[in-house]
């Protein structure tokens, strides 16, 4: 008798998709290759706001050669189907912004069909744009409605008057952020083709195949069943995938219908740059009072984002960073007032975070600036004021379980020899003979796991777990392996609730017409809310197995007999399940009060850094972090993401700065937009905090984002420590730091 499988979940097991990618037998999109492919480019406006007067074909070029592919040819509805409708799929009338798509050429040379491009001539009929968040709120141009305005909420807690007039000191402080590019490895890419019976297939690198399928259908007017949308493995997305597949899969479609062709549509880099979603720049501003002895009385903060031309995902990334914009800190009375503006640059969509960077951002250097005038560490600061089990949040919601905000950060201080450091470096400092000044900062965050508040009853995600007839047993989910290992974690926790070896599990292609609609690979919430969901249906699988055989087969001859009995003469025996929610979590829409989510993670990071005393640059010496992700249901893997999401915040507080004068990305290229190369990147200590979750699969919680919500307010208070000055905004740069020794008058 085979003996029962170890435990799986909490093991580093190697990824599933590691022969593939390491022998360059995984097929990414452009790998593919399709007979009588066409390839296809796209015209884009050139100008930031206004009309399109009149296209012009080159009558001397061999239009006959090329294929192409108009806003006419649409045969449902000319929009982009996501939260809102707002976004057309292709114009040739209104100009809302720089790099929007006018119409799609396409030729079996892709080089040629680039070339078209340049045989094609808009005339515009220019209007002043609205470029900036402060241009927006002044209304003097209105874009969008009668106030700009794409989203807003309210949250409001106690009373504000009271715990000001409370208060011993009253602190204010205002944080800009920027925008953030990807820079995900695979640029975007879709193949398009129209099978035999009519139906629309998409093929591509993206995250979520049932957003992109619901947009299709509203764009050709076909039943869902004519649609199928299918996961190519993707190289890398961080919610830059989230929604654009739907507008890039919606012109290959156009045009394979048009042609009865396949289609490629492929951008290059500096295309992907200059057109696709970016994080959202933000303004934060904050009012708090507090006691003398530091406890938070009252917190006033505004909080205003810049959603670009178009919603797209805007007024969900607003909710997350209201929602946080507190931190994880108790606080009596508290109103968050958040808007998301329109501009004329190109949309502003999800970015690893989704919000809630942009908000701890301000946050967490409300908090130093709060200890600085109060003469305390900023680390005790924190302490007097943390979450803990028992804590009410800004929406009244009631912290039951897994709490370890206070873990975190004691964990880290020690591991980071934070408080030695401090010492050790204000004496380092005083030595002008040193060639450097060393800081160290430090930040902590809680992260919301899963949708907001009904989000996830609305989604009402499914999963299953499937027995086929010949003995293999396969996990049926949309969630798509982006590079952060989910197909292994979800091979992991079937292995471990149906107690066998993780080899005998499969996980499927994500593909409309196999699986069910698990819900976007977003917000955090694979591993819990879709994990979740695996394991109950291998349960259920489990329970259907000891009937029929008095045991789990531990191999695939066993379980193929099993499956004569299951099956019952089906190809394959289905488990499917459905999110349910928990019956004691409530939440209010209108008033934003309640449940915001079922639990959050938490984390802090200690950054120790040093400054070249002659050339100002900043040198990154050794990163902490501790983050209490419930369960690491695979610590290697957990441990990756955290080092990787690390590293791509220590990219926006130090280096990332996306030029959108005129309100488009000028330097579209990653020789111009620095992100952190390995040599840039610092030796880094990782530990995970485990306060389980009951609601999670074996106790996880979210873990994707998180890492990058909090390391750029710590590097800017390590910037502070090493050099005693403040910045409010990002990156900080050798130039930055040069420009406020001469501002201060201090010897260079």
């Amino acid at each position: 008798m085979a003996r029962p499988a170890p435990a799986l979940v909490g093991i580093g097991v190697s990824r599933t998709d590691a022969p593939l990618k390491l022998t360059g037998a995984a097929k990414y999109i452009d790998d593919y290759r399709l007979p009588g492919c066409l390839y296809a480019a796209t015209l884009r406006t050139a100008i930031a706001r206004g009309r399109i007067k009149k296209i012009t074909f080159d009558p001397a070029f061999p239009w006959q050669q090329y294929a192409v592919a108009r806003a006419a040819d649409i045969p449902g509805l000319n929009s982009v189907l996501f939260i809102e409708q707002d976004q057309p799929l292709l114009t040739e009338d209104q100009v809302m912004h720089p790099m929007q798509p006018i119409l799609i050429v396409g030729h079996p040379d892709r080089a040629r069909a680039y070339a078209a491009l340049k045989h094609i001539t808009v005339e515009y009929e220019e209007e002043p744009p609205v470029l900036s968040l402060e241009d927006s709120l002044a209304k003097k141009r209105l874009i969008r409605g009668e106030d700009n305005v794409i989203k807003k909420f309210l949250i409001e807690k106690g009373s504000l008057d009271e715990g000001f007039s409370r208060a011993d000191r009253i602190v204010e402080g205002e944080y800009r952020v920027p925008h953030q590019e990807q820079a995900y490895i695979e640029n975007h890419g879709i193949a398009a083709w129209v099978e035999a019976d009519g139906t629309i297939v998409a093929h591509g690198s993206l995250q979520c195949p049932y957003y992109v399928h619901k947009a299709l259908v509203k764009i050709f007017g076909r039943p869902p069943e004519q649609i199928r949308v299918i996961n190519a493995f993707t190289g890398g997305a961080f919610g830059g995938k989230e929604d654009y597949p739907s507008l890039i899969a919606g012109h290959a479609a156009l045009l394979a219908l048009k042609t009865g062709k396949p289609v490629k549509l492929i951008y290059d880099r500096a295309e992907d740059m200059a057109a696709t979603t970016k994080r959202h720049p933000a303004l934060i501003k904050h009012r708090t009072g507090v006691s003398a002895d530091g406890r938070l009385l009252a917190q006033d903060i505004t909080v205003l984002m810049d959603g670009g031309a178009f919603a797209t995902c805007s007024g969900v990334v607003l909710s997350r960073g209201t929602l946080h914009a507190t931190g994880p800190y108790e606080c009596p009375n508290t109103r968050v007032r958040a808007c998301v503006l329109a501009t004329n640059t190109p949309p502003n969509g999800a970015f690893r975070g989704f919000g809630v960077p942009q908000a701890i951002f301000a946050a967490e250097l409300q908090m130093e600036k709060i200890a600085a005038a109060l003469g305390i560490d900023s680390v005790e600061l924190r302490r007097r004021n943390a979450w803990k089990v028992g804590s009410i949040t800004s929406t009244g919601q009631e912290l039951k379980e897994s709490v370890g905000a206070s873990k975190c950060l004691e964990l880290c201080v020690k591991k980071a020899r934070y408080e030695k450091k401090r010492k050790a470096y204000a004496r380092w400092n005083r030595d002008a003979g040193k060639p450097t000044w060393r800081g160290i900062g430090l930040s902590l965050c809680h992260h919301g796991a899963g949708f907001t508040g009904s989000g996830e009853v609305t989604l009402a995600s499914r999963a299953a777990v499937s027995l086929t007839k010949d003995g293999r047993i396969k996990v049926l989910a949309a969630s798509t392996d982006l590079g952060q290992g989910a197909n292994t974690v979800f091979t992991q926790i079937a292995a471990q609730a149906l107690g066998l070896p993780a080899a005998l599990i499969q996980v499927e292609v994500p593909d409309t017409s196999l699986v069910p609609n698990s819900g976007p690979t977003v917000a955090s919430r694979t591993t819990m809310v879709i994990g979740r969901l695996v394991e109950r249906a291998a349960q259920q699988l489990k329970e259907e197995l000891l009937k029929a055989s008095g045991r789990v087969p531990q191999d695939r001859a066993g379980l193929k007999r099993a499956a004569t009995l299951l099956c019952e003469g089906q190809p394959a025996r289905r488990f499917e399940v459905q999110y349910e929610k928990p019956a004691d979590i409530t939440w209010d829409d209108d008033l934003y009060r309640g449940e915001a989510y079922g639990v959050f993670s938490y984390a802090a990071v200690a950054v120790d850094l040093e400054v070249d005393r002659l050339t100002y640059e900043i040198k990154l010496r050794r990163v902490c972090t501790a983050q209490d992700i419930g369960k690491a249901i695979n610590p290697s893997l957990a441990k990756g993401q955290i080092m990787g999401g690390t590293n791509q915040a220590l990219g926006w507080a130090l280096l990332e700065h996306a030029d959108f004068r005129g309100g488009w990305m000028r330097n579209s290229q990653l020789t111009n937009y620095l992100i952190p190369t390995f040599v840039d990147t610092p030796p880094m200590d990782v530990f995970l905090v485990e306060e389980p979750y009951s609601r999670g699969p074996y106790g996880a919680k979210g873990l994707g984002e998180m890492p990058m919500d909090l390391p750029a307010p710590a590097v800017v208070a390590a910037v502070h420590d090493a050099t005693g000055f403040w910045f409010h905004a990002i990156p900080v740069r050798p130039e930055d730091l040069c420009a406020e020794f001469l501002k201060a008058q201090r010897p260079l």
